[in-house]
C-alpha cells in the first residue's frame, strides 16, 4: 500500500516549533531523499548484516543526504528536525531496513544532544581536529565510574549496546561521579576506548552494537554535561526534552517503520499465494487478522503523533513537559513497540514456512525481536506509566526511564 494514509513521508511538514527553527522546504527535500534511499537500503541489507555494521555504500549515502545531522542544532549546520519530523524520518528508514534506521536514530540523536548540551565553544573545540565531521555513539543506561580531578574527570567502566559505534568518531558514555553521585555524560575520542567486537546476536546484526571499556581515561570538564539536563546551551526548544525523551523519538519511528515493513512483506506473500489450493491467505480468518493488524498500526501511529503534537505545543510555549505528558510519551512509545511485536506475530503465523527461510521477511522478523528488547519499552516503564495514570503516584517524577516517588 502506498496511499497517503500509510506513506511515512506524509507527516514531514508537521509540527514546526514556533521559535522558527524549522524550514519546511528543507524537511521535504530530506524526506524525498530518504524515500529514494529505499532500494539501496534493501539491496545492501544482507551485506550489512554479514559484516555486523552498515555497508560503506549505506554509510556514505546517509552522510551525503545529511541523516547524521537531523538532530543537530541549526547553529552548527544541522537540520534540527522537530520530534514528529524525526519520527517520520526514522520511520522511512526503518521501513527499508531496520538496522540502518537503528544506527541512524542512535547516532543522530546522540550527536545532536551532545552538541546542544556541551554548547558551541566546546563543540567546536571537540570537532576541530576532525574537520567538523564528528559523530558520537555509546551507552548511558548503565553508568560507569568517574572521579573528579583538576580540570576534568577520570572515567572507567564497561558498557554494552553501543549501537552505531563503528560509524562514530567519538564515544558518548554515562558515569556516576564518585564524590557526588551525580550522573554525567562524557564525550571522548573513540580511540581512547577499548572496543570489543562481540555483537553476535539474533537480530539487528548490522547495528554493530558492541561493548566498550574505558580504563581511567581523562575527559576535560568542557566535554561533560549533566545526564538529566533539560537546559541546552545551544539549539532550540527540541533539546528541552532531555536525553531520555530525545531517545524515545527515534524508537517510536523505528517501531512504526518496522511494523509497516512487516505488512508490506505480508502483502507480497499474499500476492504469491492467493488462489493456490488451500491457501490460508484466502480465508476469512486471515482477512480479519490482517485488518486488525492494519488498524492497530494506524491507531498506534496516530496516537503517537497526537502525543508529540501536544508535546511540541508545550515546547512552543517555552515550557518543559509535565509529568503526565512524560507518562503518555513513554506509554505511546511502548504501544508502538508492542503493536509492532503483535503484528510480527500475525505475519509470522500467516507467512508459514516463508518466515523460516533466509530472506527479507526472516531478517525483519529477527530485527523486530531485537528492537523490542530495548529498555525504553521494557516492563518497568510500562509499570511506571500504569502507576501514574491510576493515580497511585501523584508526586512522582520521571528520572530517565524510572518513575520515582
Amino acid at each position: 500500500m502506498t496511499d497517503q494514509a500509510t506513506r511515512p513521508g506524509t507527516d514531514q511538514a508537521a509540527g514546526a516549533l514556533r521559535d522558527g527553527r524549522h524550514a519546511a522546504d528543507g524537511v521535504e527535500k530530506m524526506m524525498a531523499r530518504l524515500e529514494r534511499l529505499d532500494p539501496l537500503l534493501r539491496t545492501e541489507a544482507e551485506d550489512s548484516e554479514a559484516a555486523g555494521r552498515l555497508s560503506p555504500r549505506i554509510e556514505e549515502a546517509l552522510h551525503d543526504i545529511g541523516v547524521w545531522t537531523i538532530g543537530m542544532p541549526l547553529e552548527l549546520g544541522g537540520s534540527e528536525f522537530t520530534p514528529r519530523q524525526q519520527i517520520t524520518a526514522i520511520e522511512t528508514l526503518a521501513r527499508a531496513d531496520a538496522s540502518t534506521a537503528w544506527v541512524a536514530m542512535a547516532v543522530e540523536m546522540i550527536t545532536g544532544a551532545t552538541a546542544a548540551y556541551l554548547g558551541e565553544s566546546a563543540w567546536r573545540s571537540l570537532t576541530a581536529p576532525y574537520d567538523g565531521e564528528v559523530r558520537a555513539a555509546g551507552q548511558g543506561t548503565r553508568p560507569g565510574r568517574a572521579v573528579a580531578v583538576e580540570d576534568g574527570y577520570r572515567v572507567s567502566g564497561s558498557w554494552q549496546f553501543a549501537s552505531g559505534l563503528h560509524h562514530a568518531t567519538h564515544v558518548h558514555t554515562a558515569a556516576l561521579v564518585e564524590q557526588t553521585g551525580e550522573m554525567l555524560v562524557f564525550t571522548l575520542p573513540k580511540q581512547q576506548a577499548t572496543l570489543v567486537d562481540n555483537w553476535d546476536v539474533m537480530g539487528l546484526r548490522a547495528t554493530g552494537s558492541i561493548d566498550y571499556h574505558l580504563d581511567d581515561v581523562f575527559v576535560p570538564a568542557e566535554y561533560v554535561y549533566p545526564g538529566a539536563t533539560t537546559q541546552p546551551r545551544l539549539g532550540g526548544a527540541l533539546y528541552r526534552l532531555g536525553v531520555a525523551n530525545l531517545a524515545g523519538i527515534g524508537h517510536t519511528g523505528w517501531a512504526l517503520g518496522v511494523a509497516r515493513r512487516l505488512l508490506d512483506e505480508m502483502q507480497a506473500i499474499v500476492a504469491a499465494k492467493t488462489g493456490s489450493p488451500g491457501a490460508g491467505v484466502d480465508t476469512a480468518e486471515f482477512h480479519a487478522d490482517y485488518a486488525r493488524a492494519e488498524a492497530s498500526l494506524r491507531s498506534a501511529r496516530a496516537w503517537n503523533m497526537e502525543v508529540w503534537a501536544d508535546n511540541e505545543a508545550m515546547l512552543d510555549r517555552g515550557e518543559t513537559l509535565s509529568i503526565d505528558q512524560e507518562t503518555l510519551t513513554r506509554l505511546a512509545l511502548n504501544t508502538a513497540t508492542w503493536t509492532a511485536h503483535d503484528i510480527g506475530q500475525t505475519v509470522y503465523r500467516w507467512a508459514g514456512t516463508a518466515a523460516l527461510r533466509e530472506g527479507p521477511l526472516n531478517r525483519v522478523f529477527r530485527d523486530l525481536h531485537g528492537g523490542t528488547q530495548h529498555v525504553t519499552s521494557g516492563p518497568g516503564v510500562l509499570h511506571g506509566c500504569g502507576r501514574r495514570l491510576a493515580g497511585l503516584a501523584p508526586d512522582a517524577q520521571w528520572v530517565f526511564l524510572s518513575l520515582v516517588g
